[in-house]
């Protein structure tokens, strides 16, 4: 998942380099986002990640991300960057989800655990270039692009080592159009689903923005202007907060399978939800001050996201447990584009100090539909009949 946040992480470097406003440094990412979306479509109505062996599925498309990456580093402007980061959001679609089906496919027990661990390696992977990015020169972002396509191309040979799809893998389902509409007809698994939007309004655009954000906090409280320290310094933050996320990936799987689903993620939102709040309180304090709230957010923020998917595996049919993981994901993702673009647009007029807590509304907003789903009958198939 190294390549998803490789543009990101140089974006001071490309936007000087290329010349691009606000807008053209969201593009970036929001190119992923849509990349992501539209590869997750295309899987989710042909029932790919169903139909196909998921781990062929992961490893081809790690592949192609890593090839799409190396061509964004051959890049000579945004006219074919962007492009290229489509694809290879587009790619990373056929990686993320039929990932979370095989680990599904490995665990019947622990499952929301085994899940867990799987997206705290996605979030690690995507923090990955903002240490690489802070360990060398500003002028050096070929090599972050290249370190972060190298690595899905190590991510696509481990995954082969994997012995099968898992022994509890249900058999590959014929080719069914009314896969999609099923799914989304369901309940209780669109009550998952607005929970997972709730928290996908939030979390990449966190990720995403949180450089930015940690820049100006850090000339508002110095009251200097850009520094090449000071971009070191939000670089090594940003892992920092970023990566931190693997730890509420773990804690959140291990608390969900022990007190349920719709408990830990409601938990997670409510503190990820308030942390938005806090940070523009804190904007411009002191690092003793200001940093731990951000640890903190960094948890909480995407503690809940892999017991969102683990809740659809249980309560999907099971022969479409990767169609259902991979609608999930598409739409989340689509959201993620609005928040990500609208951001710096609220930025612009407001100020860093505050922009952050736009996006508040979507984890509360999450926690609604995890309680409406907490008392609907089907709560009973959620991390063993704890909801």
């Amino acid at each position: 998942m190294a390549p998803w946040f490789s543009a990101s992480a140089v974006a001071p470097a490309l936007a000087s380099a290329w010349h691009l406003g606000p807008t053209g440094a969201a593009g970036l990412t929001v190119s992923v986002q849509l990349g992501f979306a539209c590869g997750a479509l295309v899987s989710s109505i042909l029932t790919l990640a169903d139909r196909w062996s998921a781990r062929r599925f992961v490893s081809g498309a790690a592949v192609l991300a890593g090839l799409a990456t190396v061509a964004v580093a051959a890049s000579s402007g945004p006219g074919t960057a962007i492009p290229l980061r489509f694809l290879t959001g587009a790619a990373l679609a056929g990686v993320y989800p039929p990932a979370m089906k095989i680990a599904a496919g490995w665990f019947r027990e622990a499952r929301g655990w085994a899940i867990g661990i799987l997206v705290g390696a996605l979030t690690l992977g995507s923090a990955l270039p903002h240490l690489i990015r802070w360990a060398l020169p500003g002028d050096t972002w070929r090599v972050v692009l290249l370190v972060a396509a190298a690595s899905a191309f190590a991510g696509a040979l481990l995954v082969l080592a994997v012995p099968s799809d898992g022994p509890f893998a249900a058999p590959s389902p014929p080719f069914s159009w009314s896969a999609v509409p099923r799914l989304l007809g369901d309940a209780a698994t669109r009550l998952a689903n607005v929970g997972y939007l709730g928290h996908m309004w939030e979390v990449y655009a966190m990720w995403t923005w949180m450089a930015v954000f940690v820049t100006a906090s850090e000339m508002a409280r110095t009251g200097e202007g850009l520094t090449p320290g000071t971009r070191a310094l939000a670089a090594l933050v940003t892992f920092s907060v970023v990566g931190v996320g693997s730890v509420g990936c773990w804690l959140g799987g291990k608390w969900a399978d022990r007190w349920g689903r719709t408990t830990v993620t409601s938990a997670a939102m409510a503190v990820s939800g308030t942390c938005c709040l806090a940070a523009g309180l804190l904007f411009g304090a002191d690092w003793w001050v200001l940093l731990p709230v951000l640890l903190l957010w960094g948890v909480a923020v995407v503690a809940d996201s892999a017991q969102f998917s683990t809740a659809v595996t249980e309560l999907a049919p099971p022969p479409y447990v990767g169609t259902a993981l991979t609608l999930q994901t598409c739409l989340g993702f689509l959201l993620t584009a609005a928040s990500i673009s609208l951001l710096p647009h609220v930025a612009d007029r407001i100020g860093w100090r505050w922009t952050m807590a736009v996006l508040a509304p979507g984890p509360f907003l999450g926690i609604w539909a995890m309680q409406a789903l907490r008392r609907r009958p089907e709560a009973s198939l959620l991390a063993g009949g704890r909801g």
